[in-house]
């Protein structure tokens, strides 16, 4: 098990779709102090995306070189389309010693991996305003096929019963209200100011 230092490490997760990028965007310009942590994943970039900003994104031989020396806090594969992601140590660690407050927007089985390490950490779970909403998201996004969208809807069903592993639960129906509710959440931690 991992020993925080003065900083101390924020989990948001949340079905696809939930909004939680979106919500996330806005807590940072509010809350400056806080410190993304970008992911890794062997999927290729979205148009638009940068490598390092965005995520890390690697070849699956330099994914899996990484997560057998234990690089990694935490990896899953995603809707079993042989895309993996995960969160290294790097973005982390460091951190956290030099007193930041560092946010991992990660999915639940992630979550439960990096409590396992770092069990003092926040967490928060966005859900949608219901399952419905959730799936009119997905279709209105365009990104995915019918068959990816059933197989998100799945998982998110899955995520939504795990929501009581979370220290907070914040209903995504506004993401103004979301926002507000979070940054709530952070001021009441003395995180945001």
């Amino acid at each position: 098990m991992n020993e925080e230092g003065p900083g101390r490490l924020i989990i948001v997760s949340g079905p696809s779709g939930a909004g939680k990028t979106t919500i996330l965007r806005e807590v940072f310009s509010r809350c400056p102090q806080l410190q993304s942590s970008v992911s890794a994943t062997t999927r290729p970039p979205r148009p638009g995306e940068q490598d390092g900003e965005d995520y890390y994104f690697l070849s699956n031989e330099e994914f899996f070189r990484r997560q057998k020396n234990g690089e990694f806090l935490e990896t899953f594969e995603v809707f079993g389309r042989g895309f993996w992601y995960g969160t290294l140590h790097s973005e982390v660690a460091p951190r956290l010693a030099a007193g930041q407050w560092v946010v991992l927007e990660i999915d639940v089985e992630g979550t439960l991996a990096v409590l396992r390490q770092y069990p003092q950490a926040i967490t928060i779970f966005v859900r949608p305003e219901s399952v419905e909403e959730l799936e009119r998201r997905l279709r209105l996004r365009g990104t995915e096929s019918a068959d990816v969208i059933e197989r998100r809807l799945e998982v998110a069903r899955r995520e939504l019963a795990m929501v009581s592993k979370y220290q907070y639960i914040v209903k995504n129906d506004s993401v103004d209200q979301a926002v507000q509710e979070i940054v709530d959440i952070l001021k009441r931690l003395e995180v945001c100011a």
